[in-house]
């Protein structure tokens, strides 16, 4: 047979290219609903338990009691494999351990990135020069293409605005989730960092219904998820790493102290990215609650259960679903079965700068996100963080005792970091404390 020429080629990539096109617009739209009932189906799920409310009037509201928190007598060891062997050196943990507790990770509980996902590009669309308080910045507009050839119909431009002060040596970048916190980014344009604005909506929706759009549409060509794909938590922590691609591009930035920050569900992210992506540096992690720094075995407010109903399963891999089931073809289980918990998450963040954040019910940062679990997971972690020769929160290692400081009683003095101030659902109070704490974890003389 004979070659086909370079106008052929094209011709032929053409009629593919709007084939692909036009059998996209024949699929119909998917609703959370149908997608999460796809999910159970998957997985052989009949009928999953409920979450408990958070109307503390509602028959079936949270726990908290205290002597009923912690149903599960032990966590999963942190430094033992997964043959029984201790782990005991740094090159067992970073050759053998952490590679257990990423695969599980990624398996059961966040989801794996899968080895396909296209490359993205980015440009920057405007540029302006400002004031931020005294100090003169200027703002670029960047935008990161995905390339969607493979799928056309389905298009993602990651949004971020990157703010930096008029510098002649390399700074540190602070990437937030979101649109940042005014008070924030004037601390730390001060303070002589950079700051990196991330929507992470741009990346990937913030409901069930968007998993087959988005990045992780994207990638499965507008077709529902397998069990252990990413969810929408693990695609905002990618969204992070390319934006660290881009920073590690611009030559004001020292891409060896770019920092990764969110609260709530954008704080359970950024540990996400942390956890995953050794290159960043240090972390703020705001008010995060279940599937962030919170135990999964604490009976306290929000629980498993509501993680895997149709409201906020798209934050997790399908498999998660599996552990919030009450009947099913493999029979019911619970938070107890999860082969990991939160404390293993922030373990894989050691030996880098880990800053746990959280504010007071009072106030509005609500009983809810249980912030004493949140302190045991940490004490949990410490562990690993002297086991890679930096300190953790200086507490003992049981973390069933430990209690939390009072509030406004900070615990910076490690490598990982705890401080509960006595604002609301917000870390705005925490950055004033933050900063210092994390130039000195960098060993950063102030511009």
């Amino acid at each position: 047979m004979g070659s086909i020429s370079r106008g052929a080629q094209r011709s032929l990539a053409a009629v593919l290219l709007l084939s692909t096109s036009l059998l996209a617009q024949t699929q119909p739209e998917r609703t959370t609903a149908e997608d999460h009932q796809n999910m159970m189906a998957q997985l052989g799920i009949k009928s999953l338990r409920p979450g408990p409310s958070g109307n503390e009037s509602s028959p079936n509201q949270a726990n908290y009691d205290e002597s009923k928190a912690n149903p599960f007598p032990d966590l999963p060891d942190v430094l033992t494999l997964q043959n029984g062997t201790k782990v005991t050196t740094a090159d067992v943990w970073w050759k053998q351990r952490r590679p257990e507790i990423v695969e599980l990770f990624e398996r059961e509980v966040v989801g794996r990135v899968p080895r396909d996902v296209p490359k993205v590009t980015w440009s920057v669309r405007n540029a302006n020069e400002g004031m931020i308080a005294t100090t003169k910045v200027i703002e670029r507009e960047v935008i990161g293409h995905v390339d969607n050839f493979s799928y056309p119909s389905i298009s993602v431009d990651i949004r971020m605005s990157l703010v930096m002060p008029g510098v002649t040596t390399p700074i540190p970048v602070m990437v937030m989730f979101g649109n940042g916190n005014a008070s924030a980014i004037e601390q730390l344009i001060g303070a002589g960092w950079g700051v990196a604005s991330l929507s992470p909506t741009s990346i990937q929706a913030d409901n069930g219904a968007g998993l087959t759009k988005g990045i992780i549409g994207l990638v499965n060509k507008g077709q529902f998820r397998k069990p252990d794909d990413w969810g929408a938590l693990r695609a905002w922590a990618w969204g992070a790493s390319r934006a660290l691609d881009y920073l590690e591009t611009v030559q004001s930035v020292d891409a060896s102290r770019v920092g990764i920050e969110g609260v709530s569900r954008y704080g359970k992210a950024a540990l996400v990215a942390m956890a995953f992506d050794t290159r960043f540096a240090v972390v703020l992690v705001g008010s995060s609650g279940e599937g962030g720094a919170k135990l999964h075995r604490r009976n306290w407010g929000e629980q498993v259960e509501n993680l895997t109903g149709a409201g906020e399963y798209h934050w997790m891999a399908g498999n998660f679903m599996k552990y919030g089931a009450a009947e099913a073809s493999f029979g019911s289980r619970n938070a107890g079965d999860i082969p990991v918990d939160a404390h293993q998450l922030i373990a894989l963040c050691a030996p880098r700068a880990t800053f746990i954040s959280y504010g007071v019910p009072e106030k509005g940062d609500a009983r809810w996100l249980d912030h004493q679990g949140s302190y045991m997971a940490a004490v949990a972690a410490g562990p690993v963080f002297r086991l890679l020769g930096v300190k953790d929160l200086g507490t003992s290692d049981d973390y069933k005792t430990e209690k939390m400081p009072a509030v406004n009683v900070s615990m910076l003095d490690g490598r990982l970091a705890w401080r509960q101030h006595d604002g609301g659902h917000t870390d705005g109070p925490n950055w004033q404390y933050f900063i210092p704490w994390a130039d000195k974890q960098l060993a950063r003389g102030r511009n």
